[in-house]
């Protein structure tokens, strides 16, 4: 078994396509079966469902996978704890974000960018639970997350001031004369809203029970960017954080603060406590303290 097999399974994995994983890996197709299975003959097991085209992992293939991934998250970050013993910070720093976070995480990636130029960047939008399962099986360098449901035993964490939350919504199509909204306000128009259950949506429920008022949401999903083109098409307004760089998508769009709007729990940066830890997420985070205070002022 070599590290390239690994990376082979991977790159299968995340394309689904045994093609374009050759491509990714650049191998030719051939080659990329042959040495699957040649991983499945030193393994004893059949990873990879076969037919005229990729038909998924099996059963034991998953759980190979997971331990694939784990080794690989290893094998960069020997080499990025090499480059850190010699006065350098090279790789790719995995950040976890959750949708809707109230600051903006392209402020986060800029920071460090600028004080690393041989960084490079995975960002994945992830609920809160996903982060902390990635972060502890050490998938995730870094997470930009909401913390209620944080052990400080196993996380170490650098807290935000707490998300507060306006309405987004297009000025060709609305406009608002007030400095600020009443979730009274609110109830009448065409709102788009996150999927229910996700986070930042429980705090907008939360918000609306707590007076008395039931939302009729216009439009519902799981993806950021289709509530900004609902926005900017006019079929709806959208409850979004302040600080997050939303309005700054068009010079169409605009952020009104709504009075007493804010998250249940507070929004930080997290970073696993235990061993083995990235070179690059401990630089990364001791340097975030320059950052992150000011930007929750």
């Amino acid at each position: 078994m070599d590290i390239k097999q690994l990376k082979f399974l991977i790159a299968l994995d995340e394309t689904r396509h045994f093609g374009q994983a050759a491509a990714r890996c650049h191998i030719t197709q051939p080659t990329l079966s042959m040495r699957l299975r040649q991983l499945e003959d030193e393994l004893g097991l059949e990873l990879v469902h076969r037919g005229q085209r990729f038909e998924g992992f099996s059963a034991e293939g998953e759980r190979i996978l997971a331990w694939a991934r784990s080794l690989m998250a290893a094998h960069d970050g020997l080499y990025a704890e090499a480059a850190a013993c010699r006065g350098q910070l090279v790789g790719t720093l995995r950040l976890g974000v959750v949708p809707l976070a109230g600051f903006d995480p392209m402020r986060l990636v800029q920071f460090f960018a600028e004080q690393h130029a041989g960084l490079h960047f995975q960002l994945f939008a992830l609920s809160s639970e996903e982060i902390l399962e990635r972060l502890g099986r050490n998938q995730l360098d870094l997470g930009l997350s909401y913390l209620d449901r944080l052990n400080p035993e196993h996380f170490d964490s650098l807290e935000l001031a707490e998300t507060r939350m306006g309405l987004l919504y297009d000025r060709r199509h609305f406009q608002f004369t007030r400095p600020a909204l009443r979730w009274e306000s609110l109830i009448d128009l065409p709102l788009g809203l996150l999927s229910a259950g996700m986070h930042f949506r429980q705090s907008i429920d939360h918000s609306f029970r707590s007076r008395g008022l039931t939302p009729n949401p216009r439009m519902e999903t799981d993806a950021v960017h289709q509530l900004l083109q609902a926005v900017s098409a006019g079929l709806c307004c959208a409850i979004m954080p302040l600080n997050s760089g939303l309005a700054e998508f068009t010079e169409h769009l605009a952020l009104t603060p709504i009075e007493d709007a804010h998250t249940l729990a507070p929004l930080g940066l997290i970073m696993r406590r235990s061993a083995p830890r990235s070179a690059l997420a401990e630089a990364c985070f001791a340097e975030a303290h320059k950052l992150l205070p000011a930007a929750a002022d």
